[in-house]
């Protein structure tokens, strides 16, 4: 897979740039010594393949309580226990 990327420094083919190797070099502006301007470069490089991380427990619990809640229609008060027993404080008015 191949990606192209602009910088402002001067790099020749095989250098690594980002992390990746570089293909092919295209001047977009030459650089200019009197008016001491560097060029503009696009390269294009060859990305290594991304890595596909394989779910984690944490989005199949999600998942899991995503079925397992109730549908939207319904509208009745959990119990303490259904609420796993967390206790709800009131602050007191001012």
């Amino acid at each position: 897979m191949t990606k192209t990327v602009r910088s402002r420094f001067n790099h020749d083919v095989g250098e690594i740039v980002e992390g990746c190797k570089i293909l092919e070099k295209n001047i977009v502006a030459e650089p200019d010594l009197i008016e001491r301007r560097r060029g503009i470069y696009d390269y294009l490089v060859e990305t290594p393949p991304a890595i596909v991380k394989p779910r984690g427990s944490r989005e199949i619990v999600q998942r899991a309580s995503r079925e397992m809640a109730p549908a939207r229609d319904s509208f009745t008060r959990a119990t303490p226990d259904e609420m796993g027993g967390r206790l709800i404080r009131r602050l007191p008015s001012r």
